[in-house]
C-alpha cells in the first residue's frame, strides 16, 4: 500500500488550494487547520522553498467514532493534505492513505474507519 494518494493539477496554486477545499467540503471534510510551509521555512531558515501547503481535513463523525474505538487516536488526526507546487502551474495534490497510516493501531474498528475515510478522499481526489 502506498502512504499517499496523489493528482496533478495544471491551474494556480491558489486555485488548486480552493479547489481541494470545496472537493473535501463535498466529501464531508472541513479544513480545520493550514500550516503554509513556504512562509515558516522562510522565517524559520530564510530559505527559499516552493508553495507547500498542509491542509488539516476532518470529518467529525468518522473522527468521533475512530475516537471512541481508540482514545488515542487523535495523535494520527486530522487526515493531511498536501498542496505543492512541482512547476509552473502544476500544482500536486496528496492526500494521506489513512488505512496505510493506521495500521499499527491494531483496532478492528479503527482499520474500518480508515479505509472509509480513505474512499471519501480518494473521491475527493477525483472531484478535482
Amino acid at each position: 500500500m502506498a502512504y499517499y494518494f496523489s493528482k496533478m493539477l495544471h491551474t494556480s496554486f491558489s486555485d488548486a488550494a480552493d479547489k481541494v477545499t470545496e472537493a473535501l467540503l463535498a466529501e464531508g471534510f472541513g479544513v480545520i487547520s493550514e500550516i503554509d510551509l513556504h512562509e515558516k521555512i522562510k522565517y524559520k531558515l530564510g530559505v527559499d522553498f516552493k508553495k507547500y501547503r498542509i491542509l488539516g481535513a476532518c470529518n467529525p463523525a468518522y473522527s468521533y467514532r475512530a475516537l471512541q474505538a481508540e482514545d488515542k487516536i487523535g495523535v494520527m488526526l486530522p487526515c493531511n493534505v498536501l498542496v505543492i507546487e512541482q512547476g509552473d502551474n502544476e500544482i500536486e495534490i496528496a492526500v494521506v492513505n489513512p488505512a496505510d497510516s493506521m495500521i499499527s493501531v491494531h483496532n478492528s474498528v479503527v482499520a474500518e474507519v480508515a479505509a472509509m475515510v480513505g474512499e471519501h478522499l480518494k473521491k475527493a481526489l477525483d472531484r478535482l
